[in-house]
């Protein structure tokens, strides 16, 4: 293999786009560095062998070479990095045979598995009974559950040289140890009996898969349906088209296309299918279009036509510009009114296709141009937008005066936000998200550092320079090798979808990240790949719109709509005076219409990039990051003037359960450099940050969120295909109220809270509080003793078990400080801004804010630092609502009434501005709430009202919040109207608020005093420890799906840490409890249990049948659940495959588990969605996280009020006779799909029909009584 790649690099200095740096010495560097063996030279030597010459001159003798010795050499160095220290190590050479090499390169095995199977052919039996693909069964070897695979579609494996180590500890560095083990005896056996669980992969992940060389070849593999596989084709093929027509080479993509057609035709692949999707050729026919090039355009019509492909607006809408640019002095005039009449026979008038279609740059005034050849007379007329809602639950929404623009007076602003502060914040803003990244200063950092590690700061920066200069070396010549390859479908055109310097400025940022990156966890290779693939992706996305005219329109409408709001917003009184009739999506809705004579439309016709697309993109970066970027490993030596560069990076192998995964982390050296250098900046990219101006509201699918920088209005696994597709199929009117309601939490403005904010800033400089839950940093974590000769098994086991739950709590507590890190550091930049937070949601409807950093949506800690940027006055009640908020923190007097409450508050003053004036040198009253931060935070706001001159004008910032009482069996009690369920979680009215936990807790009480009698010595054992605090956690998540065993690991949690309990009765009191738990949940909540039994066999029945579970929320929002399971996908040589779950089958355990949670959690975000909307239209301001609703403390009694009346009307909706139909028409079977024989699958067909009518009974409980519940939520 070392004389193979000599003489290939012979041919490849030769070659022009090749450093000439490289040579064997590099090759042998690159062996030694990460213990595989390159294979970005495979495409460097392939372009070379096709660039030489097969012409032979018989005039020039050739000069007989010299004979060479042969090397001697039979070791290679290593680096061994172990968790105390760094050596070079030598390790031997294995020869391989040509059908060694062979083997290799047409199975997924690796060397040490290579060399595994050769022991195993010295013994006759084993080779004479068993083949590669049924070796799991070779019981002397290894039960087969944990042989090490790679995936077909990775291809950047990690190969060893030598021998791998003996024991697979987390981490399992590549590099060789001093070890004879063999690996598959450190692997525990399975049994052959127990049923594989794969578990579910994350973004694009691909596992090791158990199964050796099984659809090895350049078909994919048959796990994947013919379907799939052309679905596949169309969109990577689609997305390919697209990039050469923006390239501006759409030839090259016509015969990528015509590659396709050509290989369709001969039918052997079946990946190679007719292409009958007409969005397809509209990417090659928009490259025509932008040249005039009506000869190649007409071939592409050609190809359509004679695959009796009906052409769409988009179609004509490039043929009408093509046409339009190359007719001059009227040349092409008869083949523009042929086109035109098909438009209009096919039912696109101009008006249509002007209204309908996509438009970028000069397009649609060329296209006017053209119709107007073609009709002298014509004018267009664009339509006026719909902007209503057809829903029952909001038309109520629905006003007269929403049918024309909002006419916003300019009125003597008395608010805070003018026009002049908003025309900033969107320049502001707009260079951000230009720019892509913000660098601010970390809280750590200190103003004094010594002339040390000023230093190391200067090595650092030399460093990310010298990087810098590497990474647009090694792009530009891995590209040109690329490019070098004949084929005609490769990833080039994607690899300059930006440019260089941004390539470069994506790589530097991704390995400073993985420098500073935990030591103990690091994402794996896969999810590295795909992340930094999207990087490329939303930077490419973003350019685009700014290449395109796109960022020019969006800044021109978001102008305008932002002095609308400047004009909405004046100066809140105590309750809102004023009513808007115009929502953030119609005021947007209508400034579009008056501009959409001219410039770009918002919606760009995108064809979506694959996952496959973006891995293959991260991959190729990563190489570079990989081989490329070095670390002086002298650099910590500050005397020493040798430089000795090594890879900055290396792989291992972390092992997850059964499978194992690979994993990238820094050199030694370069980590303790970034300690060293103590860095006093953090950057971010833009689409991480709040916004500094409000945001695009959401319109449809596609628009909306930040200005420029893309974001999903749904957060949505990369497999979820169905649930997309159900998006894009919606009426945009059916999605308006998720939409609007998503539009009105980002339009809130807010602040940081200073106070409370400089508080917390000092107890995290001085060391941070597990008390207060503010992370320490983990240095301060002490130490495990070591291990010393005389201790004997047992006592080093003990510290064995003692260093991986060390290691195990330095990686956690290294991950909440970094994020405490995060969040602080940004509060600190914007603790003088007015900023907004732009909002998405998950698959179910729950709403969540984008940035992941900033935001109220987190710890106590978290939501103690923001506040409202807009104030109102405090009132006659507004005091009393701060008083109880702040005792509801506490978490003192949940039984109590609300009077009692408040006389507690009263009788409590002296401590609450204690609190208020010493948070951190008085009597620290507030340390001891149940929500400290937010109690210390209340504390201040309370203080500086009763001291203000008149507490009803004290302008108030501070949120109140309200909180449902166990929210997900409210919804439950409701949908069954069970009486006693519901009186217990406070839909009934009463004097005090009832506890369901504790009410639980007496009945499991009771049950054990039972229990003991009878001589259970568990139930003794528990004597005085059935508390409200171990059971709550299970109580809570009972209605969210969670199993016996998931209760059973909750409990033991809980039980473990109360010192009194004996630690040998914790399992045996767990499992004990959790089915006392159970059954006084189900004496309790009879109809939710019924119901929830319900929803668990429909979904077991459908996914049994192949399907996914969806539903369509009484929102509007359609959901399909995504769960799949995952296979091995095998590969291809074109069209590499990825998963979609409308091609894979359900994963049944999942489907039916998930469903009641998932129900529910949309009906929670249903319940949210109206309270928002009707609180947006009563003027008051309105923030969520899930159940838990905020407002000014002078609005709290508008919000309850609205918040009970859209429980109520939700309700009142048949919902489960909604849901029984949707789901019978969706997937039971008819007379014709029945045989009639009695088999079981008519049995379970049958089965199915019966349980989705069959809906589980319900009560007498009068769904009103929610109006006058005080404690519904309080």
């Amino acid at each position: 293999m070392y004389r193979l790649l000599n003489a290939r690099l012979t041919c490849l200095r030769k070659f022009s786009g090749v450093s000439s740096s490289f040579s064997s010495e590099n090759v042998n560097f690159k062996v030694r560095e990460g213990g595989s063996l390159n294979k970005q030279f495979n495409g460097y030597c392939l372009a070379c062998i096709r660039n030489q010459s097969g012409i032979t001159i018989p005039n020039i003798t050739q000069k007989k070479g010299r004979k060479r010795s042969k090397s001697k050499k039979t070791y290679y160095d290593l680096l061994v990095v172990t968790d105390s220290k760094t050596k070079q190590q030598k390790t031997n050479i294995k020869k391989l045979t040509w059908n060694d090499l062979k083997l290799l390169a047409t199975t997924n095995l690796n060397l040490s598995e290579l060399y595994k199977l050769k022991d195993l052919a010295k013994n006759n039996e084993h080779v004479q009974e068993h083949t590669y693909n049924n070796l799991a069964v070779i019981d002397s070897v290894t039960s087969g559950e944990n042989d090490i695979l790679n995936e077909s579609s990775q291809d950047g494996r990690t190969v060893t040289i030598d021998e791998i180590p003996t024991q697979i500890e987390p981490p399992t560095v590549t590099l060789p140890v001093e070890t004879t083990t063999d690996l598959l005896d450190s692997i525990p056996k399975v049994d052959s009996l127990q049923p594989e669980v794969i578990d579910e992969l994350h973004d694009g992940e691909a596992e090791f898969e158990l199964e050796v060389a099984e659809g090895v070849g350049g078909e994919v593999g048959s796990d994947l349906s013919k379907q799939a596989r052309h679905e596949v084709a169309v969109r990577t093929l689609a997305s390919y088209l697209e990039m050469c027509t923006n390239l501006k080479n759409p030839s090259r993509g016509l015969n990528a296309l015509m590659f396709h057609h050509q290989r369709a035709t001969k039918g052997k692949d079946s990946s190679f299918a007719v292409i009958k999707n007409v969005k397809v050729y509209n990417a090659i026919l928009k490259g025509f279009a932008a040249k005039g090039d009506t000869v190649r355009l007409e071939e592409v019509i050609a190809m359509i036509r004679k695959e009796n492909i009906k052409l769409n607006i988009q179609s004509y809408v490039a043929i009408l510009e093509c046409y339009g640019r190359a007719n001059f002095q009227d040349h092409y005039l008869k083949q523009i009114r042929i086109y035109a009449n098909e438009a209009a026979s096919n039912g696109y008038s101009f008006d249509k296709i002007l209204n309908k279609g996509t438009f970028l740059n000069d397009e649609r005034e060329i296209v006017i141009k053209t119709m107007q050849k073609c009709d002298p007379n014509y004018v267009p007329k664009y339509y006026k937008p719909m902007v209503q809602y057809r829903n029952e639950l909001v038309n109520v929404l629905n006003d007269s005066r929403q049918f024309r623009p909002l006419e916003c007076k300019p009125t003597s602003k008395t608010g805070i936000f003018t026009t002049s502060f908003m025309q900033s914040t969107i320049k502001k803003q707009l260079d951000l998200e230009k720019d892509g990244y913000l660098t601010v200063m970390s809280v750590e950092s200190t103003g004094n550092v010594s002339n040390e590690v000023k230093k190391y700061r200067e090595l650092m920066t030399e460093h990310v320079k010298n990087w810098e200069e590497t990474a647009a070396k090694a792009f530009n010549r891995d590209l040109s090798a690329l490019a070098a390859q004949r084929s005609p479908l490769n990833y080039e055109p994607f690899l300059r979808s930006i440019p260089v310097k941004d390539f470069v400025t994506i790589i530097v940022s991704e390995a400073k990240q993985l420098a500073e990156g935990s030591e103990t966890y690091s994402p794996t290779v896969n999810q590295l790949h795909k992340q930094l693939g999207h990087k490329v992706y939303s930077r490419y996305k973003m350019l685009r719109k700014q290449k395109t005219g796109v960022m020019d329109k969006v800044a021109a409408i978001h102008t305008k709509y932002c002095d609308n709001y400047s004009n909405q917003h004046e100066e809140l009184d105590v309750v809102p005076t004023k009513t808007h009739y115009h929502n953030p999506r119609q005021q947007w809705q209508w400034i579009e219409y008056n501009m959409k004579s001219s410039g770009a439309t918002l919606s760009m016709d995108h064809r979506a990039w694959t996952p496959t697309t973006l891995q293959t993109i991260g991959k190729f970066l990563y190489r570079i990051v990989m081989h490329d970027l070095k670390v002086d490993v002298n650099v910590m030596k500050l005397n020493s003037k040798h430089k000795n560069y090594h890879p900055a990076f290396y792989t291992l192998f972390r092992t997850q359960g059964r499978i194992l995964k690979e994993e990238v982390k820094p050199h030694p050296v370069l980590s303790r450099l970034i300690r060293a250098s103590m860095p006093e900046t953090l950057t971010f990219p833009a689409y991480d940050l709040p916004m500094f101006c409000p945001p695009v509201p959401w319109t449809s699918v596609d628009n909306g969120g930040y200005l420029v920088v893309p974001c999903d209005v749904v957060r949505l696994p990369p497999q979820a295909s169905s649930q997309k597709s159900r998006l894009y199929q919606s009426d945009p009117q059916q999605l308006y109220p998720p939409l609007d309601a998503l539009n009105q939490l980002a339009a809130v403005p807010w602040k940081v809270n200073t106070p409370i904010f400089d508080v917390i800033l000092e107890v995290f400089k001085n060391g941070g509080s597990a008390k207060l839950d503010v992370p320490e940093h983990p240095a301060s974590l002490s130490k495990p003793p070591s291990l010393t000769n005389e201790m004997d098994k047992t006592e080093k086991f003990k510290i064995f078990r003692q260093k991986l739950q060390y290691r195990r709590k330095k990686a956690e507590m290294y991950s909440l400080w970094c994020d405490c890190l995060y969040r602080l550091s940004l509060a600190n930049h914007y603790r003088n801004d007015i900023f907004w937070l732009p909002h998405n949601m998950d698959f179910r409807g729950r709403v969540y804010p984008i940035p992941p950093h900033l935001n109220h949506l987190g710890s106590d800690l978290a939501r103690s630092m923001l506040v409202f940027a807009e104030s109102r006055p405090l009132g006659p009640e507004g005091l009393n609502w701060l008083k109880l908020h702040l005792i509801n923190l506490t978490g003192l007097k949940k039984r109590d009434s609300i009077d009692d409450r408040l006389a507690f508050a009263d009788t409590m003053m002296d401590d609450i501005l204690d609190s208020a004036d010493n948070p951190l040198t008085g009597k620290r009253w507030w340390m001891e709430s149940e929500e400290p931060w937010q109690t210390l935070a209340c504390c201040m706001e309370i203080a500086n009202a009763v001291r203000s001159d008149n507490p009803e004008n004290y302008r108030s910032h501070f949120p109140v919040h309200q909180d449902g009482s166990c929210n997900g069996l409210q919804h439950y009690a409701a949908l069954g109207r069970d009486s006693a369920g519901a009186y217990s979680v406070n839909l009934c009215p009463s004097q005090v608020p009832q506890d369901v936990y504790s009410a639980v807790v007496m009945l499991v009480e009771q049950q054990r005093l039972v229990d003991a009698a009878n001589g259970n010595q568990v139930a003794k054992a528990l004597h005085g420890f059935v508390k409200r605090k171990v059971i709550k956690q299970t109580i809570m998540t009972t209605v969210y799906g969670v199993t016996r065993f998931g209760a059973r690991l909750q409990i033991a949690r809980q039980l473990k840490d109360i010192d009194e309990f004996p630690k040998d009765l914790v399992w045996a009191a767990s499992s004990y409890l959790t089915g006392r738990t159970f059954d006084s949940l189900r004496s309790m909540f009879t109809s939710t249990r019924e119901i929830q039994d319900w929803f668990t066999e429909c979904a077991r029945l459908i996914s049994s049948s192949g399907q996914h579970v969806e539903w369509v929320t009484p929102m509007g929002l359609p959901i399909v659940q995504p769960y799949i399971k995952y296979k091995h996908l095998g590969s291809s040589m074109v069209y590499k495959p990825y998963h979609m779950d409308q091609f894979e089958k359900p994963n049944v355990m999942k489907q039916k588990n998930a469903f009641p949670p998932n129900f529910i959690h949309s009906l929670d975000s249903s319940h949210m969605m109206l309270t928002s909307l009707y609180c947006e239209r009563a003027g008051v301001t309105f923030v969520s996280v899930h159940d838990c609703y905020w407002t000014h403390p002078s609005t709290v009694h508008i919000m309850n009020k609205i918040c009970r009346e859209q429980f109520v009307a939700l309700h009142s909706l048949p919902i489960l006779e909604n849901l029984s139909v949707l789901l019978t028409e969706k997937y039971s079977f008819g007379k014709n799909d029945f045989v009639g024989d009695g088999s079981v699958t008519d049995l379970t067909k049958n089965k199915l029909n019966k349980v989705l009518r069959k809906l589980p009974a319900t009560g007498d409980f009068d769904i009103n009584q929610v109006l006058n519940s005080i404690y519904f939520f309080s």
